[in-house]
């Protein structure tokens, strides 16, 4: 294990985008990664993994500290601290439910970022039950899902933990996918709502990095065009690349370390401004910078919610002001 000691120097800003609601911007695979970079170049940088996540790829850099949606709402409530760190212990959670074409798959898959990247994967385990993955768009708009058995997915994980393990990998059978509305730059991604549950609960029970990756039972390319911002899901049958790459250097949760006070500022979409992190920044007196250009399926906006931001319209403009 490698601390990565915090520079002192430079300033510390978070860019999220919700998972689920629609993002124009970061709610496909990995959409957002070129603002976060261009940030990240000039400050350290909070991100959710929504942001950088893109299946066999990942808008990662070395600035950016990787936290999951739970644990993000717990440093900006000031229950935790994030502790930097690099080469984590990862172990690789995978669903009873996968079948055994697919498991070989993303046992490749871990090989091929082991030798390319020299992660530190350090242990695999299959839940002694069926995880039971469901996932929907409710009425609201909004991707949600089920899962009928997030005991078997705290077993696995504690067992990994117990073993030496300091970051948990998530890998869970879906039912088959995105319609075309995704496809085609519309709309929801269906399976991002439900793969927030499942890391939020682990994050919440073991309060350690987490992340989540789908895996389906076809597991062919598709041959069609797609919108570019979702294109990185379909050129391959894994998305577990891109957590691992995260969950590699994704900082500690603990009681010491970087904690929200020292957080200069955050941006989120405009319309979708009721987070936690929102509201704990809005309470510090804390900069908030609201991205005009980046609609969601929400309409909670500054002015609904009497929340001080700064409204920008593009993150273009954002970089030039910051």
């Amino acid at each position: 294990m490698g601390l990565l000691y915090y520079n002192l120097s430079m300033k510390i800003g978070a860019f999220i985008v919700p998972t689920g609601i629609g993002a124009s911007i970061g709610g496909f695979a990995g959409d957002a990664s070129k603002w976060a970079r261009k940030l990240a170049k000039k400050y350290k940088l909070i991100v959710n993994p929504n942001v950088v996540n893109a299946a066999c790829f990942s808008g990662i850099t070395e600035n950016m500290l990787y936290v999951e949606g739970h644990s993000i709402d717990e440093f900006f409530q000031n229950k935790c601290c994030l502790q930097e760190n690099c080469n984590n212990k990862i172990g690789v959670v995978f669903d009873k439910s996968i079948s055994k074409e697919v498991l070989n798959i993303h046992i490749n898959t871990i090989n091929a970022v082991k030798t390319v990247y020299d992660i530190n994967i350090f242990s695999t385990i299959i839940t002694e039950e069926e995880v039971g993955v469901e996932f929907f768009v409710d009425k609201s708009g909004i991707s949600t899902g089920n899962v009928k058995n997030l005991g078997t997915l705290k077993k696995a994980a504690q067992e990994l933990i117990n073993q030496g393990c300091n970051a948990i990998a998530i890998v869970c059978h879906f039912p088959e996918e995105q319609g075309d509305d995704y496809t085609n730059g519309i709309g929801v991604d269906p399976v991002g709502g439900v793969e927030a549950i499942i890391s939020h609960y682990i994050s919440k029970e073991f309060k350690i990095p987490c992340a989540h990756a789908p895996a389906f039972s076809d597991y062919s390319i598709t041959t069609a065009i797609v919108d570019s911002r979702c294109a990185a899901e379909y050129i391959t049958p894994t998305f577990l690349p891109c957590i691992l790459l995260g969950l590699h250097q994704a900082p500690l949760i603990k009681e010491h370390g970087i904690s929200v006070n020292e957080v200069e500022f955050l941006v989120v979409p405009y319309n979708s401004i009721g987070s936690i992190p929102v509201l704990e920044m809005h309470k510090l007196n804390k900069k908030i910078f609201a991205i005009k250009e980046n609609n969601t399926i929400l309409n909670v906006t500054p002015e609904k919610f009497q929340i001080k931001c700064d409204i920008i319209n593009t993150y273009e403009e954002l970089l030039e002001l910051i």
